[in-house]
C-alpha cells in the first residue's frame, strides 16, 4: 500500500512535467529526449502500482528498470554535445554504443538464457555505474556552465546512486530488499524538482518552464508541515525506542501545542507573506531587477526642466533606459503626417515613414507592442498587421511601443539596438514595458496639461489686459466725439478746421478697428472657409498691409491650385510672417514669396524666404512658437508665430522653418489640397 502511494504520486509528478514539456514549441533533440525519458519514467512508475499491474515479479522489476535506465543513458549521451541534430548522430558515437551494450544484454538475456539471479542484479549495478560515469563526463566537460547543469547532476547522480546501492546489496545477498523497492517512488518524486530546475537553467535545450510563485508558496508550506510532522514522528520514535512513558498529560499538551503551531503556520498571513517574499527574492531570477529599474525610471522622470521639448527628451530617455537601448525616437501624429518630437541617435524618419501609418493604426486598435524581428519570422502573431516586406527587410528599427492613456493614442516610441543586445518581447518584457510606458504616458500628459493650463492663464491675462485697453479706448472716443461736437460751433479758420475734422474722423475710424480686433480676441468666432487661390490673397496682403516697411515682399508663382482657407485668418497668418521678415531685413534686403504645388503629397506649398538676421536652432526649438515670448519688448505680444502654426495644424497642414543666423530664414507652409 505504501509503495503504491509513492509510485502513484511519482507518476503524477512526471505526468505534470511531461505536460509542461509538451507546451514548449521550440524544437530540439535535448527536448525530445527529455520528453521521452520523462514518459518512460512515468510508465515505469505506473507499472509498479499493484492496483494496475498486479503483484510485482522479479522479471517485471528487472525489465522495467532496464528500459528506464537505458533511456536515461541515451538522454545523457545526447547531452554530451550541443550540436546533435538527430538521434542517429547520438547513436553513432562510441560512448553511446558502449553505454547501451550492458542494458541491451540485460534486456535480452532473460528471454533466451537462464542464469542465476545474482548476474541480473550485477548487470543492473553496472548500468547504474555507467550512468554515474557518463554523468561525470558530462559535468566535467560543460566547464563554465556547471552552475546550470548542477541540478541535473544532482538528480541523475542521486537516482543512479540509489539504484547502484540497491542492486549492489541485492547482488551480495541474492535478493532485492523490499524496502528499497517501496522507497523508490518517494525518492524519485523528491528528486524531481532538481530536474525541473535543470530544464530552466540549461538555456540551449529550448525548454523554459514557468512555475507560479503561488504554487511554490503552497509547496513550501506543505514542506514546512512535512518537516514539522517528521520532527514529531522522530520524537515519538525516540521516546518509543528508549522505552519512556508519555503519560496522558504530556500527550495532550504536545498534541494540542502541535495543532496550535501548525494552524498558526498555515493561517498567519504575515508568515505566508514573509515566505512568499523570501521565495521571490531568492529562488526566482527575473529578467529585470524591478526595484532598481523603478528607482532609475523615477530618477529620470524627476527632471526640473518643464518645457515640452525637455519633457519629450526625458520620456524617450526613460523608455530607452528601461531596456538599455541606444537609439530611438518619439513620434506624434500631426494632421496626415508624423512628427518626431524627440530623437536620440535615430536616423531619418523617411526610411520608416511608409510603415508608420499601419503601425499606428494597429497599435491604436490593439494596444500591442510590436517586435519587427518577431514579425519577420512569425507574422501570424500580429494578426491584422500588414507591412511591406521590402521596407522592413533591412531596417534597423526593432521595437514599436505605443503610448496610450485612457484609450487615447498619444504617440509611438521607435527603438533600435545598434551596439546593445536586443530584447525579445516575451510576456515578462511586455508587462514590464507596459508598466513603464503607462508611467511615462502619465508623465507626458501631466506636463502637457500643465503647459495648456499655463497658456490658458496667459490668454486669460491677455483678455484682462484687453479689457483695460478697451475701457481706455472708449474714454478716448468719448472725448473725440465731444471735441467734434464743440468744434462745429467755433470755425474760425475753415481750412484748418476741415483738416482737423478729417484727421479726427480718420483717428476715430482707426480706433473703431482696434476695438473690433480686441473684442474679437475675447470671443473667437469661427471664420468662413471657402476656396481661394493663395496668390490673390497674398497679393492683397502685400499691397494693403506691407507697404509701410521695407523691403517690399516679391511674389513668384510657379504653379498653384485652389485650396480651402479662411480668408481673414490666412491674411493674418501671412501678415505676421511677412511683417516679421520685413523687420528682420535691412531696407535693401530681399523677401520672396514662392508658390509651388506638391502634387505627390497633396499640398500647396508657400515659401517665405528672406536674407535677414536669421535665428539659431535653440531659439526655433524653444522660443519661436511659444506664446507670449517675444524679442520685441513692449512692441510685440509674441503670439504671431504661435497663431500661424496653430492655424496651419487646425486645417490639417503644417508650418516648418529653416534658419541660419546671419544668412536668413525660410518659412514653409503646407496647405492640404482637397
Amino acid at each position: 500500500m505504501i509503495a503504491d502511494i509513492g509510485y502513484g504520486l511519482n507518476s503524477m509528478g512526471y505526468l505534470m512535467l511531461l505536460l509542461l514539456l509538451f507546451t514548449v514549441r521550440k524544437p530540439g533533440l535535448a527536448k525530445y529526449m527529455l520528453s521521452l525519458a520523462t514518459l518512460v519514467t512515468l510508465l515505469w512508475s505506473l507499472s509498479f502500482v499493484s492496483y494496475l499491474s498486479g503483484p510485482l515479479s522479479v522479471f517485471h522489476l528487472l525489465q522495467a528498470d532496464t528500459i528506464k535506465q537505458g533511456v536515461w543513458l541515451l538522454f545523457i549521451a545526447s547531452c554530451l554535445k550541443n550540436d546533435f541534430a538527430n538521434l542517429w548522430q547520438v547513436l553513432r558515437q562510441p560512448a553511446t554504443v558502449f553505454a547501451l551494450i550492458v542494458p541491451a544484454i540485460a534486456l535480452v538475456t532473460p528471454w533466451f538464457i537462464h542464469v542465476d539471479i545474482t548476474w541480473h542484479f550485477l548487470l543492473q549495478t553496472l548500468i547504474a555505474l555507467e550512468g554515474l560515469i557518463l554523468l561525470e563526463v558530462l559535468y566535467r566537460q560543460v566547464g563554465k556552465d556547471q552552475w546550470a547543469y548542477k541540478p541535473l547532476a544532482l538528480y541523475l547522480g542521486a537516482t543512479n546512486l540509489f539504484e547502484f546501492v540497491s542492486y549492489a546489496n541485492a547482488t551480495m545477498v541474492a535478493n532485492i530488499e523490499p524496502g528499497f523497492i517501496a522507497a523508490r517512488g518517494y525518492f524519485y518524486l523528491l528528486m524531481l524538482p532538481f530536474l525541473v530546475i535543470a530544464t530552466r537553467r540549461i538555456k540551449h535545450w529550448g525548454v523554459s518552464i514557468f512555475i507560479s510563485r503561488d504554487v511554490v508558496l503552497h509547496s513550501s508550506l506543505l514542506l514546512v508541515a512535512g518537516v514539522y510532522l517528521f520532527i514529531m514522528a522522530a520524537m515519538g520514535y525516540v521516546i518509543s525506542y528508549l522505552g519512556w512513558s508519555w503519560g496522558s498529560t504530556v500527550q495532550i499538551i504536545l498534541v494540542a501545542l502541535s495543532l496550535v503551531v501548525l494552524a498558526t503556520v498555515f493561517m498567519s498571513n504575515n508568515f505566508r507573506t514573509r515566505i512568499k517574499v523570501f521565495i521571490t527574492k531568492h529562488f526566482f531570477a527575473n529578467q529585470f531587477d524591478y526595484r532598481a529599474e523603478w528607482v532609475k525610471l523615477t530618477n529620470i522622470l524627476s527632471s526640473n526642466d518643464q518645457s515640452l521639448p525637455s519633457v519629450y527628451n526625458v520620456a524617450l530617455e526613460g523608455v530607452m533606459g528601461a531596456i538599455n537601448y541606444d537609439s530611438g525616437a518619439l513620434v506624434k501624429k500631426q494632421g496626415p503626417g508624423f512628427h518626431v518630437v524627440s530623437s536620440d541617435h535615430f536616423g531619418s524618419l523617411d526610411e520608416v515613414e511608409a510603415t508608420l501609418k499601419p503601425l499606428w493604426e494597429y497599435c491604436e486598435r490593439t494596444g500591442w507592442l510590436i517586435d519587427l524581428d518577431e514579425y519577420r519570422t512569425k507574422p501570424y502573431v500580429y494578426e491584422g498587421l500588414n507591412l511591406p516586406n521590402a521596407l522592413i527587410a533591412d531596417t534597423t528599427l526593432q521595437l514599436i511601443i505605443p503610448f496610450i492613456r485612457h484609450d487615447n493614442m498619444w504617440g509611438l516610441a521607435l527603438l533600435c539596438a545598434v551596439d546593445r543586445p536586443k530584447v525579445a518581447l516575451n510576456w515578462e518584457v511586455r508587462d514590464y514595458l507596459n508598466a513603464v510606458t503607462n508611467q511615462i504616458a502619465n508623465f507626458i500628459y501631466l506636463h502637457e496639461a500643465a503647459q495648456s493650463l499655463a497658456e490658458n492663464a496667459q490668454f486669460a491675462a491677455f483678455n484682462r489686459m484687453a479689457a483695460f485697453v478697451l475701457h481706455d479706448l472708449k474714454n478716448v472716443l468719448a472725448q473725440i466725439d465731444l471735441i467734434l461736437c464743440n468744434a462745429e460751433q467755433h470755425k474760425a479758420n475753415p481750412e484748418f478746421i476741415e483738416d482737423t475734422f478729417e484727421t479726427l474722423h480718420h483717428t476715430k475710424a482707426r480706433m473703431d478697428r482696434m476695438l473690433r480686433q480686441l473684442t474679437e480676441k475675447q470671443v473667437e468666432e469661427k471664420g468662413a472657409n471657402a476656396t481661394h487661390t493663395l496668390s490673390a490673397l497674398i497679393e492683397q496682403v502685400i499691397e494693403k498691409r506691407c507697404q509701410s516697411l521695407l523691403p517690399i515682399p516679391q511674389m513668384v508663382v510657379k504653379d498653384e491650385t485652389s485650396v480651402v482657407v479662411d480668408q481673414d485668418k490666412f491674411a493674418n497668418v501671412m501678415y505676421h510672417l511677412l511683417s516679421n521678415a520685413q523687420q528682420a531685413c535691412a531696407d535693401d534686403g530681399e523677401i520672396e514669396v514662392t508658390l509651388v504645388l506638391d502634387a505627390q503629397h497633396g499640398h500647396q506649398l508657400v515659401f517665405i524666404e528672406d536674407n535677414g538676421t536669421g535665428m539659431d536652432e535653440e531659439f526655433i526649438k524653444h522660443r519661436l512658437f511659444k506664446p507670449f515670448d517675444t524679442t520685441k519688448g513692449n512692441a510685440g505680444m509674441g503670439i504671431g508665430a504661435y497663431d500661424a502654426k496653430t492655424y496651419m495644424e487646425s486645417i490639417g497642414g503644417y508650418l516648418q522653418v529653416q534658419s541660419q543666423p546671419g544668412v536668413g530664414t525660410c518659412f514653409t507652409l503646407g496647405f492640404p489640397v482637397e
